[in-house]
């Protein structure tokens, strides 16, 4: 099943059609403890739903360095600074690197306008499933995330990750959450294209079981010290990189695609 945010009130995906739950406050339904029955009893058919970032007082974080292709290219990009090692040696700890992203209210939906920073020169989206998480601290669904990084930034110096991370139009999620009815496959791949007017500029594909750890481990980590009583949006790390002579430019086009929960599409303003 896939439940959506629209401006009317949650709507559920079931068996190729839509149901409204018009009257379930969103805050409150994602962290229903009978959610699964919830979406199930659902009967009243609606049109098919124009969504938006499905996530309202949620916060919204972000797991680095989970892919072995990340930490290559964090190596990469701080070596003149010296901070490569750091990459190296999270890559292989016990404790992953977790890292504040967005406000729900900040978060870009599909369709919407992503942003890259004016005093930054080296942009790239970096596109991950991300876990919704409720109270309790328990994975309920999935969705597409776009992490929006200066790249230039963050290899200058480590400790200006907050700067190359968060900022207006730097987090999208959407269109949907998968609800996690069973986890999902290991061969789930995460597909990115990204278009300049007229022509393809990258595209580029992983899957989920290049993920070096497991996301209950994420999930218990960011959980382990902190509460979250409407819930959080966990990012997973990105194992697609762009070329190191490609930056985003205003009027591209960053679509990420993972098939068993839908596209995320959205423009650099």
């Amino acid at each position: 099943m896939k439940l959506y945010r629209t401006r009317k009130g949650a709507v559920v995906e079931r068996g190729g059609q839509y149901f409204c739950l018009h009257d379930k406050d969103w805050d409150e339904l994602l962290n229903r403890i009978d959610l699964l029955e919830c979406l199930r009893g659902a009967t009243k058919l609606c049109p098919k739903p124009d969504p938006l970032a499905p996530v309202i007082s949620q916060e919204i974080w972000a797991s680095g360095v989970t892919y072995l292709r990340s930490k290559e290219a964090r190596i990469e990009e701080s070596e003149d600074a010296g901070g490569g090692d750091f990459y190296d040696r999270v890559y292989s700890a016990d404790r992953p690197e977790l890292f504040f992203k967005s406000a729900g209210w900040r978060a870009v939906g599909p369709g919407g306008k992503v942003r890259i920073r004016r005093d930054s020169k080296w942009n790239v989206p970096e596109p991950e499933l991300t876990l919704a998480l409720n109270q309790r601290g328990e994975v309920i669904g999935y969705t597409v995330g776009n992490d929006m990084s200066s790249r230039d930034i963050e290899g200058e110096n480590p400790l200006y990750l907050p700067q190359a991370k968060v900022y207006d139009g730097s987090a999208a999620i959407g269109p949907c959450l998968l609800i996690a009815e069973k986890a999902l496959p290991l061969e789930t791949e995460i597909i990115l294209e990204i278009r300049r007017p007229g022509a393809e500029a990258i595209r580029a594909s992983t899957k989920i079981n290049q993920i070096k750890r497991s996301f209950e481990e994420l999930a218990e980590y960011l959980f382990r010290e902190m509460s979250f009583p409407h819930g959080a949006f966990l990012m997973t790390g990105t194992g697609i990189v762009p070329p190191d002579n490609f930056s985003l430019q205003s009027g591209d086009e960053v679509s990420i695609t993972i098939d068993v929960i839908g596209t995320l599409t959205n423009t650099i303003a």
